[in-house]
């Protein structure tokens, strides 16, 4: 375990208060701002002014007072020097990506990653001129053999989407840094737990519309990085947030303002109850996936780079084989046990279920998914923190019997 705290580096970052005192901050929902002098705003343009450089804000595509607060924490909570907020998840990695890699480059990804993200690297990014290898990944060595001179950005998942294998990423960041490329983690499985950025990632991404803002009530992104890329990404000229312009509603950053501080409290309690439901299950001699458990590949891994006291992650799976027994499975979850609902995306205080192959990770060919590991029975829990666990306890153990799992 590493020795960071992400509780009390947010906490050590300036508090930002209402306009009025109020103890929570004002929401700016104003799309563009004013300037006192007319030279002002041309050195706006300029990069010359800003948010931090003389408090100065133009537009909100651009910039904005509430969006910066959340930015500050973000940034501070990840160990970064900047943060951005963006609109979606997808729009953080996205416009990271196409800011690090011209036509022409090249990138080394993991194959265990969200369906959103595998459709960008294997269709959308190819017609830009940007390609992607794909490897296993747990093989460091299958990452370094696939670095070219061409390759600008090793990405992956700090717990990969859906098999929960987890990343070497100290490992990553000195390959990276050993071919003058960038390393991009997607660290939304894991908010709190690790903090990629202090085992070397250079770009730490988000889709805070998961544990992070914990309500299931918003889509919001973040992209935690450099001052420099940060700048660079913000650009009036050239940056990719700016010219794509995925840019988060004020009242979206003010909503997860006021639920981060709770996001240590929900991390743990969601770790908390999923490893006593893996612990049962393993027991019970169900095939669960949990990177808590002993048995999991990367069980030591995952210990090491962990922030001591938060625990390992609110998912697990559990392989019923095939679709048929995971849809059945989740039917008998939710409409006779109420143990959760069949839905997508995770971090939420209820319990969610969802059979990736055919939802979230649908987009990878099945060829692609049997070669990841993905198995089309792969039932993905995400675990909430309602009602008493022991009652949740027998729920899944009485729903499996009924299955005919155990």
């Amino acid at each position: 375990m590493i020795d960071y705290n992400p509780e009390q580096a947010m906490c050590a970052v300036r508090r930002e208060f209402g306009e009025h005192g109020g103890v929570a901050p004002s929401i700016s929902r104003s799309s563009t701002f004013t300037v006192l002098e007319p030279g002002t705003m041309p050195e706006i343009f300029e990069g010359i002014r800003g948010p931090d450089k003389g408090g100065c804000f133009l537009y909100s595509r651009h910039f904005n007072p509430t969006l910066d607060v959340l930015a500050r924490y973000l940034a501070a909570m990840e160990g970064t020097e900047k943060a951005i907020c963006t609109a979606s998840g997808m729009s953080a990695i996205a416009c990271t990506l196409l800011q690090l890699c011209d036509q022409g480059g090249h990138i080394v990804s993991s194959d265990t990653i969200y369906g959103g993200t595998h459709a960008l690297l294997d269709k959308m990014l190819p017609e830009m001129g940007i390609h992607t290898t794909m490897v296993p990944a747990d093989d460091l060595a299958a990452f370094e053999k696939a670095m070219t001179p061409e390759t600008r950005v090793i990405y992956t998942e700090t717990i990969g989407n859906p098999t929960l294998k987890v990343a070497d990423i100290a490992g990553l960041a000195k390959l990276a840094k050993k071919n003058n490329a960038a390393l991009v983690v997607d660290n939304t499985f894991s908010p709190i737990l690790i903090s990629p950025a202090k085992l070397g990632a250079d770009v730490v991404v988000h889709s805070m519309t998961k544990f992070i803002n914990g309500a299931s009530d918003v889509l919001a992104g973040a992209i935690c990085t450099s001052e420099e890329l940060a700048y660079h990404l913000m650009d009036l000229h050239t940056g990719r947030v700016m010219l794509l312009g995925p840019t988060m509603d004020a009242r979206v950053a003010f909503d997860i303002i006021q639920r981060l501080p709770h996001l240590p409290i929900r991390m743990r309690e969601h770790s908390r109850r999923a490893m006593v439901i893996a612990q049962h299950l393993l027991e019970l001699g169900v095939p669960v996936v949990y990177p808590g458990l002993s048995d999991h590949p990367q069980h030591l891994l995952m210990t090491a780079m962990m922030n001591r006291g938060y625990g390992y992650g609110g998912m697990l799976t559990i392989d019923c084989e095939t679709r048929q027994t995971a849809e059945h499975l989740m039917s008998l979850l939710q409409n006779q046990e109420r143990f959760g609902y069949i839905a997508v995306s995770l971090g939420y205080y209820d319990t969610l279920m969802s059979c990736s192959g055919s939802s979230t990770s649908s987009e990878i060919a099945p060829e692609d998914q049997d070669r990841m590991g993905l198995s089309p029975g792969l039932l993905r829990i995400a675990i909430g923190y309602t009602g008493g666990l022991k009652e949740r306890v027998a729920q899944i153990e009485r729903a499996l019997k009924d299955a005919g799992l155990i």
